[in-house]
C-alpha cells in the first residue's frame, strides 16, 4: 500500500531549478544518490515540481560508479541554462576522472555565471579548473593533504560542506543529504527541509559549521581530554614535529606520564603513534599527487629520504618508490 506524504505548502509559481549531474568515472553512488533523492523527496513532499535534474556525462558514456554500478545518461557535456547548477560527481582516482575536456568544459561553463557544485572528491576538479581560487572549500578528508599541498590558493576548511558564493563542495558521504536540505530550507523554508529530512530518516542535519571527521575521542575510543589534546597537537604538526618532552609539557605532564597513557590506551608509544600519523600522511601524498618522494618526505616531517624510505619500508613493507609504482600500475589496468 502507498501512503501519500503529507503536502508542505510552497509558495512557488517559478521555473523549477535544474540540477544538472555530472558522472565522472568511478564516482561515488552515496553521494549521487543521496543529492538526487533529496530533489525527488522535495518534489513529492511540496506537491509540486520545484527541482528537475539531468545527468551527463564526458562523452555521454554511461557513468560506472566505484561499486561497478552503471547510470544511463542524458548527453554529452553539452552548453548549459545560466541558472541551471552543475552538480559534478567525484569518487575514487579523482586525478585520473578529471579528464581535460572535462576541466575546459567547466571553465567555460562557469564564465557563463553557471553554479558549480562538487561532491565527495570533485572538489579536485574545481581547483583544477581554477574555480575555487580564493574560495573556503572542503573535500574528503582522505583526500585534504594532497589538496593542500597542490592548492594553496584554495582556503580548505573541514566542513562536511561549503557554500562560497556559486562555487559549492562537499566532503561526500551523507554531506550530500545535508547540502541539499540547506538548499531546499534557503529557497523553499525549513518547512519543507525538515519534511524532507523526516521521510529520509536524517534525524542529525549538520550545518557548514561542522566537520566531517568523527571527534577524536570517538575515532581512538577513549574518552581522556589530555590524551585529545596531545593527538590533535600532532595531527595539527606534521610537518615539523613537536618533541614528545613538548607534547608532555603542553598539556601539563611529564613525559613518562605521557609515554605510561599512550601504552595504557593506544598500546604504542607517543613516538611510535606519532610516526604512524607522518607515514600515513605521506602515503596518501604518494598515490593522490606527484610530488617527489623527496617533497613527499619533506611535507610529512623527514629530514632525510633515506629515513623516510626506511621508515616506511618498515611499516607497510615496501618502499615509497615501489609503493607509488605499484599504485600507477593498477590505475592503469
Amino acid at each position: 500500500m502507498s501512503i501519500e506524504p503529507q503536502i508542505v505548502e510552497v509558495d512557488h509559481k517559478g521555473k523549477p531549478r535544474r540540477f544538472v549531474f555530472v558522472l565522472m568515472q568511478d564516482f561515488t553512488m552515496l553521494s549521487f544518490a543521496a543529492a538526487i533523492e533529496s530533489l525527488r523527496i522535495a518534489n513529492r513532499t511540496a506537491g509540486k515540481q520545484l527541482y528537475t535534474w539531468k545527468i551527463i556525462s564526458d562523452g555521454g558514456e554511461d557513468g560506472v560508479c566505484s561499486n561497478g554500478c552503471a547510470f544511463r545518461v542524458d548527453s554529452d557535456l553539452n552548453e548549459l541554462e545560466r541558472d541551471d547548477t552543475i552538480m559534478l560527481c567525484g569518487g575514487i582516482d579523482i586525478q585520473r576522472a578529471t579528464t581535460k575536456r572535462t576541466l575546459n568544459w567547466l571553465r567555460r561553463e562557469a564564465r557563463r555565471g553557471v553554479t558549480v557544485a562538487g561532491l565527495c572528491t570533485a572538489g579536485y576538479a574545481m581547483a583544477k579548473a581554477g574555480l575555487l581560487d580564493g574560495k573556503k572549500a572542503t573535500i574528503h578528508w582522505e583526500n585534504q593533504d594532497s589538496f593542500a599541498e597542490e592548492f594553496e590558493e584554495v582556503q580548505l576548511t573541514k566542513s562536511v560542506f561549503v557554500v562560497d558564493g556559486n562555487r559549492i563542495t562537499t566532503a561526500g558521504g551523507t554531506s550530500s543529504i545535508d547540502l541539499m536540505i540547506q538548499l531546499i530550507a534557503d529557497e523553499h523554508g525549513e518547512d519543507l527541509a525538515n519534511a524532507v529530512a523526516d521521510i529520509l530518516i536524517y534525524s542529525s542535519i549538520r550545518t557548514d559549521q561542522d566537520t566531517q571527521r568523527l571527534s577524536i575521542p570517538t575515532r581512538i575510543g577513549v574518552r581522556h581530554p589530555k590524551l585529545s589534546r596531545v593527538i590533535q597537537m600532532m595531527e595539527q604538526n606534521i610537518e615539523e614535529p613537536i618533541s614528545p618532552a613538548t607534547l608532555a609539557k603542553d598539556v601539563g605532564m611529564s613525559t613518562r606520564q605521557l609515554e605510561r597513557l599512550f601504552r595504557r590506551y593506544l598500546s604504542r608509544s607517543p613516538k611510535r603513534y606519532y610516526m604512524e600519523l607522518r607515514l600515513q600522511k605521506a602515503r596518501n601524498l604518494l598515490m593522490q599527487t606527484d610530488m617527489t618522494v623527496i617533497n613527499v618526505a619533506l611535507a610529512c616531517g623527514f629530514a632525510s629520504p633515506s629515513h623516510f624510505s626506511k621508515c616506511y619500508r618498515s611499516h607497510y613493507d615496501t618502499t615509497p618508490y615501489r609503493e607509488r609504482g605499484s599504485h600507477a600500475a593498477r590505475l592503469s589496468v
